[in-house]
């Protein structure tokens, strides 16, 4: 089967891993210029502007993607057109409340961060609202589908265009505006749309008549993957909110920082995610728990092998890292840097959670997770920064995430079984794994082609 063939994981995780690699290196590309571009203020508000328009994204992502990719990957041919007339109309529906939300509270946020040319911002940012709607929808057909050329090839589209637009302002020397970010945003949106459609074009077969039936079943499957996803996004912007409420924009810039550098940490967890959830969606119903426990604690170690040497050296070089990625306007963020680096051990644990509970249909049991956990984030944020400041954040989000780690392993003890000490096992394992998998072989290819030279004499 398709889903147990070793070359699925390969040529899989090959495209997930370069998707990411390439959202890595042009985000943080685009993240190198703007931070060294704009002032610490405007940086500081564009930060608190792209946090906040994430959520809508989030939140499309939450109620769609999970539920299209669970459905059409495994359900019968014929109700494939159903399937995809019923998770347009909720994308377009959820579409249309959050560009309402988004432009009711305009004038809210820029009252908040004092900062009145938020409220054209706001309202212009719909239109890449409407556009990555699009774009989204198809990538999420063409991964239902085991394919992930296209979602490559649109994400360099969409990200090195905006990379490059930035790069192209910075290197002339033209004065960059927040207001021309977004009309750039838009337009690589709108190309990456239209490629990636010729990719799934094949697929796009709709049913004219909605299927009630199929509405429901998305809508109930993805309620509460959304109810996550929004929490889950919130969690890291509200502090940024508080940040740039309770202190300054300027502030939440240097927050910022801290959170970029770790969210290197986050792109293994990613590249392993995106591939689990399929597979385990499947191997649940063949193989039952023993699979899906196994599957966890490996995933989980694969990453914590190859997360563990960089958090150290980001631990142990804090200031080193924040200089050569910031420069030396931001010396606030090197000691909430330190802190915050330590929570990213509990990553791929509460990653890997939550793509196996939502594959294996125990998404209400993530969604309260979530809820509980991000409103105490909130609650303990909001205590620590009126306390601290800006390193009262880093304390907040260390304290909580510890938490959550421990009740992470309580909750998949007893549901799966898993131990988490198996998964630090996999992790010392992996190294000589990978090396007698991958690296030995090559070796040996190697020797046996230059035997077979000298033999030949050529």
């Amino acid at each position: 089967m398709k889903f147990l063939n070793r070359d699925y994981w390969i040529k899989s995780g090959s495209y997930s891993l370069i998707t990411n690699l390439q959202s890595l290196l042009f985000g943080f590309g685009s993240f190198y210029l703007l931070v060294r571009t704009l002032g610490k203020d405007s940086f500081g508000v564009w930060v608190l502007f792209a946090a906040t328009t994430t959520i809508f994204d989030m939140a499309r992502s939450g109620l769609i993607q999970n539920a299209l990719i669970k459905f059409l990957s495994h359900s019968a041919e014929s109700e494939n057109n159903d399937i995809l007339s019923a998770s347009f109309f909720l994308s377009g529906i959820l579409m249309i409340i959050c560009i309402i939300v988004n432009i009711s509270l305009a004038s809210f946020f820029a009252n908040l961060w004092h900062f009145p040319a938020l409220v054209p911002m706001f309202y212009t940012y719909n239109i890449v609202y409407l556009l990555q709607g699009a774009l989204s929808q198809f990538q999420w057909i063409e991964q239902a589908r085991l394919s992930f050329k296209g979602i490559l090839v649109t994400n360099i589209i969409k990200q090195g265009g905006f990379f490059f637009y930035i790069l192209t302002c910075y290197l002339l020397h033209i004065n960059v505006s927040l207001m021309h970010l977004i009309y750039a945003q838009a337009v690589c949106a709108l190309i990456g749309a239209v490629v990636e459609y010729f990719f799934i074009r094949k697929y796009l077969f709709f049913s004219f008549k909605l299927n009630m039936g199929w509405i429901k079943q998305l809508f109930n499957y993805g309620k509460f993957a959304f109810g996550t996803s929004i929490s889950a996004i919130l969690s890291p912007t509200i502090t940024q909110w508080m940040l740039g409420a309770l202190l300054s924009p300027v502030a939440t810039g240097s927050y910022n920082i801290a959170m970029r550098i770790t969210s290197l940490t986050a792109i293994p967890s990613s590249v392993i995610g995106s591939i689990v959830f399929p597979q385990s969606s499947k191997r649940f119903a063949t193989e039952g728990r023993d699979a899906i426990k196994y599957l966890y604690e490996k995933s989980v170690g694969a990453v914590l092998a190859i997360l563990i040497p960089g958090l150290l050296f980001i631990f142990l070089f804090p200031g080193f890292v924040v200089h050569l990625i910031a420069g030396g306007n931001y010396p606030e963020a090197i000691s909430v840097t330190r802190l915050v680096i330590i929570t990213c051990i509990s990553t791929p644990f509460a990653r890997q959670f939550g793509t196996i509970l939502d594959s294996i249909g125990m998404a209400k049991i993530n969604f309260i997770f979530i809820l509980f956990s991000t409103a105490a984030e909130w609650t303990m944020g909001y205590i620590m920064i009126n306390k601290y400041g800006l390193i009262g954040a880093a304390y907040g989000t260390l304290i909580i995430d510890s938490t959550i780690l421990i009740a992470i392993q309580i909750i998949l003890s007893k549901k799966l079984g898993v131990n988490i000490l198996n998964s630090f096992i996999y992790a010392i394992r992996f190294y000589p794994e990978f090396f007698n998998k991958y690296i030995r072989p090559i070796n040996k290819t190697r020797e046996e082609k230059h035997e077979v030279q000298d033999d030949t004499g050529l």
